[in-house]
């Protein structure tokens, strides 16, 4: 793995280096989009509705439309006044029982591995996160967002989960349950009874994606039979006037990282600036026994909610 972020965690005093990696990836298969006429790729271009150019990537800027129609354009140096420039610290804001944190606010994880000679640090601080059984509230800055998230301990590697912000949640709101008739005690009993029957201790390795496994061995079995729906063709470059609509993502990707990687000089000060600068605190900071307590955390706030992603897709 490559790391995508160098940095340092807060805690406190104590300042812990790290190196940051994404934990997860997608294992489907991806597919490119084609003319089923001929066969020829689909190419992704960006045109201007107003002059009907063709607009490169790097002229291109964010524009906001209110409710009333107004709009706003932002160049890349109106992006770069906002406070959620890259930081390359992540401040401790405080620690919660981790069974307050409702699993729908979960969103990206990534792995952190300590980028120092002695990871004595590091080890402190996952030690402490397991002993109290607490998760760290922190913040987060990639690619110039800023995102509240969890810090958590995944098999002796400290783990950050980012977290949506509780207005990013949708309300549940279902009429159809408002008078549904509640069960009898008989049934409860029954469906009490089946779900003793099913019980097991969780193991994700016990369960495959039986979908990819199926469509990769039909994809290697059309290749090997051959057949009209192979076809033996040489990589056409001639047309370079367009782009793969599926890799659209990832070149603006890159071209974000690397525009962030120009712009970020210089490393964040020390630990007691960068606790200066958090911006989230909860209104009333409720600490209750990790005893399946209901989540009553008052979210913090949302101020970084608000900071414009520069170059997101």
């Amino acid at each position: 793995m490559r790391s995508i972020w160098k940095g340092s965690i807060a805690f406190g005093l104590v300042n812990v280096p790290v190196k940051v990696y994404t934990a997860t990836e997608d294992h489907d298969i991806k597919f490119h989009q084609v003319h089923g006429k001929d066969g020829g790729r689909i190419k992704y271009d960006r045109k201007c509705s107003v002059c009907g150019e063709s607009v490169q990537f790097a002229d291109i800027d964010k524009a906001y439309e209110s409710p009333d129609g107004d709009r706003v354009v932002l160049t890349d140096d109106d992006f770069a006044k906002l406070p959620a420039a890259e930081k390359h610290e992540i401040p401790v804001l405080e620690f919660v029982p981790t069974d307050q944190i409702d699993p729908i606010l979960y969103d990206k994880s990534y792995f952190l591995e300590p980028d120092s000679a002695s990871p004595k640090a590091y080890v402190l601080l996952r030690e402490t996160l397991d002993d109290t059984e607490r998760t760290a509230l922190v913040h987060f800055t990639l690619r110039q967002k800023t995102r509240l998230a969890a810090l958590r301990v995944r098999d002796d590697v400290l783990v950050i989960q980012t977290l949506l912000w509780p207005d990013e949640v949708r309300a549940a709101e279902f009429g159809s349950l408002d008078d549904a008739p509640k069960p009898r005690p008989q049934e409860l009993k029954m469906a009490s009874t089946l779900v003793e029957s099913m019980s097991s201790d969780f193991d994700p390795t016990e369960f495959t994606d039986d979908y990819q496994i199926d469509l990769r061995k039909m994809l290697e079995e059309t290749i090997e039979n051959g057949g009209e729906k192979v076809v033996h063709a040489e990589r056409d470059d001639s047309d370079d006037s367009g782009e793969d609509a599926e890799v659209v993502d990832l070149v603006a990707a890159l071209q974000r990282s690397v525009e962030a990687a120009g712009r970020n000089t210089k490393t964040s000060g020390n630990t007691s600036a960068a606790t200066e600068k958090a911006p989230a605190k909860k209104a009333a900071a409720k600490k209750a026994p990790a005893k399946k307590a209901p989540a009553k955390k008052a979210p913090a706030k949302k101020a970084a909610a608000k900071k414009a992603d520069q170059k997101s897709a």
